[in-house]
């Protein structure tokens, strides 16, 4: 009698374990796909911030747009004869060596 007491509560005490446990398990699983989720989620909000940059940098560097930063901003113009200058090596012109 007393065995088969002890035999239950031993079988009482390992059901309500495997029902912790699974309890448990399952609260994990649970939080560990929230936290997939919401990984997931910021993986396509900078996937799209991204493509959208991309294409911001790609509209910003076309060559018409290069050339007009360069002539208001930086004042750049041209190299025309009119403003371009030979410069001389007295060294080289000493010695008769042409360019």
């Amino acid at each position: 009698m007393l065995d088969s007491k002890l035999l239950a509560l031993v079988l009482l005490g390992l059901l309500v374990g495997s029902a912790l446990y699974l309890v448990n398990t399952s609260y994990e699983a649970r939080r560990l796909f929230t936290l997939l989720d919401r990984a997931q989620t910021e993986q396509r909000q900078l996937q799209s911030e991204f493509v959208r940059l991309e294409a911001e940098r790609q509209a910003q560097a076309t060559p018409m747009r290069v050339d007009k930063v360069a002539r208001e901003k930086l004042h750049m113009r041209t190299a025309t004869l009119a403003v371009t200058q030979d410069v001389v090596d007295p060294a080289a012109a000493a010695s008769g060596v042409r360019p």
